[in-house]
């Protein structure tokens, strides 16, 4: 069965498209091919826009392409379709579910879940795939100890931001993965 993930950000220029991209090889070393799609969006996204150049040369670095990339803009159909929703920060997400209220038991920001992730595989929530993840954090959101939420946007900021912004990115997504198995 599939399972859609949708990374949403200010303009989809910097961090949902590193997002996107370093997911997608995320999984795919994990899992291989997996039946796990991802996409991103932007809530004040122009359509069809390339993705910023920093963030481009941040993935590039990581040995990840960012060809073909357009941005797009989140509509409430695109977040009614994605199984899990995954923001840059607190705003985004608050201004999804103002979009689209009946995502609110899978919307989160992408670090606030991968913290709702450990620990629901810690505590020992069974069976395997993101459909079961999604339910164990939403079982178990309640016992997650507050933290630090939001990724910081890196635009107008020095390459060394956006290199930041994508080793954030990076550890919430193992972090994912490693509660997916």
């Amino acid at each position: 069965m599939t399972f859609g993930i949708l990374f949403v950000c200010y303009a989809n220029l910097c961090r949902s498209p590193m997002a996107e991209r370093l997911a997608r090889r995320a999984f795919d070393e994990a899992f291989g091919p997996a039946d796990i799609t991802v996409a991103s969006a932007g809530m004040r996204a122009f359509d069809g826009e390339p993705m910023h150049e920093n963030s481009a040369r941040v993935l590039a670095e990581c040995g990840v392409t960012s060809d073909r990339f357009v941005s797009r803009t989140v509509k409430a159909s695109t977040l009614r379709d994605a199984d899990l929703v995954l923001t840059a920060d607190r705003d985004q997400r608050a201004a999804c579910l103002a979009l689209e209220p009946s995502a609110v038991r899978r919307a989160f920001t992408l670090r606030q879940f991968a913290r709702f992730a450990e620990r629901a595989s810690q505590d020992g929530a069974e069976g395997e795939g993101m459909h079961r993840l999604l339910s164990a954090v939403n079982a178990t959101r309640h016992t997650a100890p507050p933290g630090e939420d939001d990724l910081a946007d890196p635009v107008g900021q020095p390459i060394e931001a956006f290199r930041t912004c994508a080793a954030d990115i990076w550890s919430a997504l193992r972090t994912i993965v490693a509660a997916t198995r």
